[in-house]
């Protein structure tokens, strides 16, 4: 439903002023977070995205979203993909993983495709968040 540069704009307004770095394994954006935002900022991913898949329902997720676990090495109880209309072709997608600390949050927002993304793409995606 959401386009990627919506999807993008949305979560960049609220979360706004929060530091961004870019994630060479996943070819994602990432920002960490204290498990004491956790609700404001689910609020705010599931607002943005249509879908939520963790463990207990990743086996009845689309094919393409079993990729995207796939290329995020799996998903682990805890741990949670959301994603938006995935029939629209490419997309964007979050992954939220809590730490082993309990007291710390990773958020990865990632462009994905069934074909590599071009370098121009991610060019564009990374300066969406400033980087």
């Amino acid at each position: 439903m959401n386009s990627e540069e919506s999807i993008c704009n949305e979560l960049i307004d609220a979360l706004n002023g929060w530091s961004w770095k870019w994630d060479d394994r996943f070819g994602s954006v990432l920002t960490e977070f204290s498990v004491a935002e956790q609700t404001r900022v689910r609020d705010v991913l599931k607002r943005v995205f249509r879908d939520e898949w963790s463990s207990a329902n990743i086996g009845a997720a689309p094919d393409v979203v079993r990729a995207v676990k796939e290329h995020c090495g799996g998903l682990m109880p805890g741990q949670i993909l959301f994603t938006p209309d995935t029939g629209q072709g490419d997309f964007v997608f979050g992954a939220w993983w809590p730490w082993g600390n309990g007291r710390t949050i990773s958020l990865r927002i990632a462009p994905f495709s069934t074909q590599s993304p071009g370098a121009d793409r991610i060019d564009q995606f990374k300066a969406r968040f400033g980087l």
